[in-house]
């Protein structure tokens, strides 16, 4: 059977990409994304991968805002346009432009998703879209003076009728405008809406896809991943940030303090961004997240006991080598730790060998009380960002209980000859250990 050469990286980014499709099925993503992404020429592509991403059984919750679109109206009536604190004031002659001007955005929106063209990418989607009066809101009011007059503030989400268009398989679209029960309209913003919607939904994502992806380290390099006190320490340090950035940052990390396990940031100009954010081990955006990462750390000798007191049971049963008290003293560099309120619940020790892109993990072990929560995933994923960063290009373990889980993660079996030269010297044939590669 012959193949073409683009035939097995299709194959490979397929297979690798199944894991996220059954891990995805069944979660709820908030997708908010301004009116210069609708306004963009890729903005048709953007609506195949979310009509995609319905497919595949993902509950979607899309957000869009509509800025230029309503600045072009208020343009055309001759109309201020007043932004104090980042924040529109609409007054009683801007309110029927937004109102044009959002209504218009929903509707293009609307029809995209509707099209099921032959020999398009969305032939035969049929996907239902519900919009409406999902978001009740609020006057934002007066603040240091200045009356805001039709901007609002989003009061509640419609949890309960998002849920049941969801049951129907239908994409919710949220627009920036909010209904008192008074019957009055509201001017929102697109990260109040977004950041209510996605914490109120006890969203699994919240995902913008923004104007810049901005942050860089000093090493110039992107991060890919920040915890939420990470990248409050990031925008803490910024001389001139993005505005749109920041803002998208910022309502993030809001989101991930109150319950999102995960948000991302993306580059709205890359073509299928979100497609590789979410199908590829190391994505094109920014993750923020509030989950174990913030009890991840490098353990020092204080740690040595609680270590012990995790990893005897397994010693004892045979699953980790035994290692005495002296032994991890002399080591404990080499741990990760993550603890929780004092108590150490997980740990795994990393060790570099003579072939420097090759890094041995080991004593990987979680506590029993917080098992089959994903600790031991978080902390895999923690381990392999270090080993990036110290050049590692392969990880290996040697494991005699557990194959089936590091084969779930990537790790592929190979043989001892694998092995730089001097650990290959110290394998220890009575406990016949397997071992796994995993490329990074």
């Amino acid at each position: 059977m012959s193949n073409t050469p683009q035939h097995p990286q299709f194959v490979d980014w397929f297979r690798q990409s199944s894991p996220y499709i059954h891990a995805f099925r069944g979660r709820m993503f908030v997708v908010a994304f301004g009116g210069d992404v609708v306004a963009g020429e890729g903005f048709a592509h953007l609506v195949h991968d979310l009509a995609l991403l319905n497919s595949l059984g993902i509950k979607l919750v899309l957000v869009h805002g509509a800025r230029p679109q309503i600045e072009q109206r208020l343009k055309e009536a001759d109309a201020r346009i007043d932004y104090i604190h980042h924040l529109r004031v609409t007054d009683d002659k801007a309110l029927p432009c937004v109102k044009q001007a959002i209504a218009s955005v929903r509707v293009e929106i609307e029809a995209l998703l509707s099209m099921g063209l032959a020999n398009s990418p969305m032939a035969g989607a049929r996907i239902r879209v519900a919009s409406g009066n999902f978001v009740t809101a609020q006057p934002l009011g007066i603040h240091n003076g200045v009356d805001y007059q039709h901007t609002g503030k989003v009061r509640r989400i419609d949890v309960d009728g998002i849920e049941q268009q969801h049951a129907h398989n239908s994409i919710v679209l949220l627009s920036p405008l909010g209904y008192s029960p008074t019957g009055e309209i509201f001017n929102l913003s697109l990260n109040d809406v977004a950041c209510s919607a996605a914490v109120q939904l006890q969203a699994d994502k919240l995902i913008y896809l923004t104007e810049h992806y901005g942050s860089k380290a000093s090493r110039k390099k992107f991060l890919r991943q920040f915890s939420v006190s990470e990248a409050e320490t990031f925008l803490q340090k910024q001389n001139k940030p993005d505005e749109t950035y920041s803002r998208d940052m910022q309502s993030a990390v809001h989101a991930c303090r109150h319950g999102v396990q995960r948000a991302h940031l993306i580059d709205r100009n890359i073509d299928g961004g979100l497609l590789l954010e979410l199908f590829t081990r190391d994505g094109v955006g920014s993750l923020i997240t509030d989950d174990i990462y913030e009890g991840i750390r490098q353990a020092d000798i204080n740690d040595v006991g609680g270590i012990i007191e995790l990893i005897s049971p397994l010693e004892e049963n045979g699953t980790l080598v035994k290692r005495s008290r002296e032994h991890l003293e002399t080591e404990i560099e080499q741990f990760t730790v993550v603890e929780r309120d004092g108590m150490i619940i997980a740990c795994a020790a990393v060790y570099p060998t003579s072939k420097k892109t090759m890094v041995e993990l080991a004593c990987l072990a979680v506590h029993p009380d917080y098992q089959n929560e994903g600790r031991g995933d978080h902390l895999l994923s923690w381990i392999e960002q270090q080993v990036n960063v110290m050049g590692g290009e392969q990880l290996f373990v040697l494991t005699t209980r557990t194959a089936h889980w590091f084969r779930e993660r990537g790790f592929k079996p190979a043989d001892l000859k694998a092995l730089p030269g001097k650990r290959r010297s110290l394998y220890n044939y009575q406990r016949n250990s397997k071992i796994f590669i995993k490329r990074l």
